[in-house]
């Protein structure tokens, strides 16, 4: 229920409090990251109902996720025993080029680029001279993925992020906000109430009756945007038209094997199956679209292709791909599902949170909320928002695979124009150039575009300023550099239990 006051929230008041709607992950990434960056000049108040599910589901990152726990002074080892978190390489993809084939996209640097272009044009004329040997063979990160291996050091550092039960991140985080001066309310929503003149939010009210009064608002409740959209109307920009799947599945299994150092994603004729390894348990999970695949074949697939005794029953979550209409709309700002969602087949979910918050903190209103601060923090979520939607449909539409219905609709649909231009400008030329709200390096469009079977036809002729000879030994110096690298890795699970002791 959306209640209007006349209380007038004028945008040049102080922002001194912040309400936060909701906690889960989102919630209580935002109150530890404000009462710890910012709190002696606002107060934090988190509002949150007690019917949270206490089995979470595995959840993976990219690595800006240890600057953020650096910011915030997490101990990374009570943070990975609080969570049964394991360290993450990259993310293994199965099937997506087509039938039987893999690759992995791999958080590492590869090779070493020039002023020019970067290593896989120089990677792309050996291959043209037929020496080479694959492209992943020039990586640290990917080559120790491949093999189990892990562990990192001043000396020798790899780039890596985790795995980790995302309900139990949540709770890990929520005595850290607690400690840090956030105050906690438990109750459920009743109505959002606003002021007449400006439309800007003004309270909470709670079922029990108390009233939560605020200068700015953050919307933690999910995919209702109970804030955001019941309450402002936001908007919402559907994206199914280049994301066709709307329906996940999600259940936990005990863990049978070592956990490896990557996330698996297995493509299958409606979509694909995730596999998160934690420390004693498995995050498993399909993606599918319901116009080619019904709940029971869902449930069929997914509970024939997991290993371990199941700990839950499978779930079903329903979703619609897309993003609001605005991130921050007046003295509301939207974080985690309440602001978009993106299929996590690339593990951009925690790190969206992440850098809304940040976002949100670089324009934070300390002396009023100013239409340029909104319209600064839109153009950047817009921006990032766009450039992982690209990302995201090159996976389905750089393809080999027309075995299904699905995979048909892949190949044939329209995507982004801005995809367009960069799957051409990859395969004539070779080049990548970054969007500024990209997250992703060119390594990583490089190892997914040449994983998923697009070669460029050309690369750039600054290799050819080598000889033949020069251009062996350099990549023969590479390649043996990474394999003495990776010989001295011990295995992750070993790594795991000396980091956990």
């Amino acid at each position: 229920m959306v209640n209007e006051s006349v209380r007038n929230n004028d945008n040049t008041n102080a922002v001194k409090k912040v309400v936060i709607a909701g906690g889960g992950t989102a919630g209580w990434m935002a109150a530890t990251a404000l009462s710890r960056l910012i709190g002696k000049s606002v107060s934090v108040t988190l509002v949150e109902s007690k019917d949270i599910g206490i089995v979470g589901v595995g959840e993976a990152t990219i690595p800006p996720i240890r600057t953020l726990h650096k910011l915030l002074g997490i101990d990374e080892k009570q943070f990975m025993k609080a969570t049964q978190a394991t360290y993450k390489l990259g993310i293994a993809f199965e099937n997506w080029r087509e039938k039987d084939h893999s690759y992995i996209h791999s958080f590492g640097i590869t090779g070493r680029e020039c002023w020019a272009g970067e290593f896989h044009h120089f990677w792309l004329r050996a291959q043209s001279l037929g020496f080479g040997g694959e492209f992943g063979d020039y990586c640290v990160e990917l080559k120790a993925a491949l093999e189990n291996k892990f562990a990192t050091s001043d000396k020798a550092p790899l780039n890596f992020a985790y795995h980790f039960d995302a309900v139990a991140y949540g709770k890990f985080l929520r005595t850290i906000a607690e400690q840090s001066g956030v105050k906690r309310i438990e109750g459920n929503i009743a109505g959002v109430n606003k002021c007449i003149e400006r439309g800007y939010l003004t309270s909470l009210s709670l079922e029990n009756g108390e009233v939560i009064e605020g200068d700015l608002f953050i919307d933690c409740t999910g995919f209702k945007g109970l804030l955001i959209e019941q309450a402002l109307h936001t908007g919402y920009e559907n994206w199914q038209h280049w994301l066709p799947c709307d329906t996940a599945m999600a259940m936990q299994t005990e863990a049978v094997e070592p956990p490896r150092p990557y996330t698996k994603s297995v493509a299958h004729n409606a979509g694909w199956r995730w596999q998160i390894p934690l420390q004693s348990r498995v995050g498993n999970g399909l993606v599918y679209c319901s116009k080619y695949m019904t709940d029971n074949e869902a449930k069929e697939t997914l509970t024939a292709q997991v290993t371990g005794t199941p700990i839950n029953d499978p779930r079903i979550i329903r979703f619609t791909p897309g993003k609001r209409r605005l991130g921050w709309n007046k003295n509301c700002v939207a974080l985690g599902l309440a602001s978009g969602f993106i299929e996590p087949l690339e593990s951009t979910s925690i790190h969206l949170i992440m850098t809304g918050i940040i976002r949100l903190l670089r324009n934070f209103p300390f002396d009023g909320i100013t239409q340029s601060a909104i319209d600064e923090y839109n153009n950047k979520f817009n921006s990032e928002m766009d450039a992982i939607l690209d990302f995201i449909v090159m996976h389905y539409k750089v393809t080999n695979r027309m075995d299904s219905p699905f995979w048909q609709h892949c190949q044939t649909m329209d995507i982004p124009k801005s995809l367009q231009h960069k799957i051409a400008l990859f395969a004539e030329t070779g080049r990548v150039f970054l969007d500024d709200g990209d997250i992703f390096r060119v390594d990583s469009w490089t190892q997914v575009m040449l994983g998923q079977g697009l070669t460029p036809r050309q690369y750039h002729r600054v290799a050819d300023e080598m000889s033949h000879e020069e251009l062996q030994r350099f990549m023969a110096g590479l390649k043996q550099q990474v394999d003495n690298h990776v010989s001295q890795l011990p295995q992750h699970g070993e790594f795991l239990n000396h980091v956990l002791r």
